[in-house]
């Protein structure tokens, strides 16, 4: 099937009586940076945001609150005396993955959160920064104590529901050849792993897993670790993550709360969530497949930038292994299409221009993103990044609704 361009996509949204779409952040509608304090947020984005209204969705891994949250990027990004949340210019949608909802005033909820994994996610900043010191020093024995600190506190997210580790900073400031960066991701991801096994002993065994973006997919329940590579740096952000906060979870979650809002009835139930869907994707398409009426299933256009494929050889063992944060919500979305036969779109925007290192659309093959086999299927390409599909959304924002 031939691709769309972005002109495309707005006379097919545009003709659409029932549109939801479903973004998620950062890569998306701006680029990506090493030190997530330093994002900025577009004004005229936010506000085609509050004018899609309840066509328009966020979903992502990042957070909403928090020092280093999303909403502090809409107030400071708003003149001196406006109320985001009075005019109602926050983001909605899902963030951390699902767990963290809100509306447009800035009404944020945690569905399906129990005070106990709360509690503990708390301590895991602390457990991060004390750790990530230790590696560190190990890495660098003779740096500056100073500078050591400097680069312990910038590489953690201290993000409430997703503590993170960040491994940007460390890499641009320790790392700069491929067997160090190895070394250090080897060693990021023992520390969430242990931190994880602190957690099951705490009586927590089932509440938290370890997330890697970007990603080669899972193997035996694991997300498997992108290594670094002379052609891009591989898996950077480890985050601590409740378990059931996937996004694909996320988008059945949206897509139930979208069909409330229009018919006044949630297909599967006022009090679905992420943590009490389904744990499979198999699982979460028959779901939908049972509980949602076709004439009330809204057309899915899915935008996002993490996806990854890699050929990988294992011993005699070879083939494509594909994954990446975005992969599994853009592929739920593109199996509801087909099994409710509606034109729902897979839109994928270029972020490798920003300051991280990523596979870029520019490449024909898209290598690195996807493959000849992939059954994910693209249909729009934006290679041109965030600054091209800001100006297309707010253009869609303004002149079609």
């Amino acid at each position: 099937m031939a691709r769309l361009s972005l002109i495309e996509l707005k006379q097919q949204i545009s003709a659409d009586p029932n549109v939801l779409i479903v973004q998620d952040l950062d890569g998306v509608c701006m680029p990506l940076v090493r030190d997530p304090l330093t994002r900025v947020l577009p004004v005229a984005y936010i506000q085609a945001v509050a004018k899609l209204g309840h066509r328009f969705r966020v979903l992502t891994n990042g957070e909403h609150s928090s020092t280093r949250g999303v909403n502090r990027l809409v107030e400071s990004a708003l003149a001196p005396g406006r109320d985001p949340a009075a005019e109602g210019l926050y983001l909605p949608g899902l963030a951390a993955g699902g767990v963290q909802s809100q509306t447009r005033h800035g009404l944020i909820s945690h569905p399906g959160v129990t005070p106990a994994e709360l509690q503990f996610l708390k301590a895991v900043p602390t457990l991060l920064s004390r750790g990530v010191g230790e590696i560190i020093r190990q890495i660098t024995p003779d740096a500056k104590a100073e500078e050591q600190e400097r680069l312990a506190q910038a590489a953690v997210l201290d993000n409430e529901l997703s503590p993170t580790l960040n491994l940007n900073v460390l890499f641009a400031g320790l790392c700069p050849e491929v067997e160090e960066q190895r070394q250090l991701q080897r060693l990021s991801l023992g520390l969430l792993q242990n931190i994880e096994k602190q957690a099951q002993e705490q009586g927590l065994a089932d509440s938290f897993f370890v997330h890697l973006a970007p990603n080669l997919g899972e193997h035996k329940g694991q997300e498997q670790l992108k290594w670094a590579s002379p052609e891009n740096r591989g898996t950077s952000d480890f985050q601590f993550m409740l378990r059931g906060a996937v996004k694909e979870a996320g988008l059945l979650v949206l897509l139930n709360q979208h069909i409330e809002r229009s018919t006044g009835k949630a297909p599967l139930g006022a009090d679905f969530n992420v943590r009490s869907a389904p744990r499979t994707a198999e699982g979460l398409l028959a779901l939908a497949e049972d509980c949602i009426a076709p004439e009330t299933m809204p057309t899915l256009i899915g935008i996002a930038d993490t996806i990854t494929s890699e050929w990988v050889v294992e011993g005699d063992q070879a083939g494509w292994r594909r994954g990446g944060s975005d992969r599994g919500f853009l592929t739920l979305l593109q199996q509801i299409g087909q099994t409710f036969e509606t034109p729902n779109r897979v839109v994928l925007i270029d972020s490798s221009g920003g300051e991280l290192d990523r596979p870029s659309l520019q490449d024909p093959e898209l290598k690195g993103l996807s493959d000849p086999e992939d059954p994910l299927r693209l249909d729009v390409l934006v290679p041109a990044g965030p600054e091209a599909y800001v100006e297309w959304f707010v253009d869609l924002a303004d002149n079609v609704f």
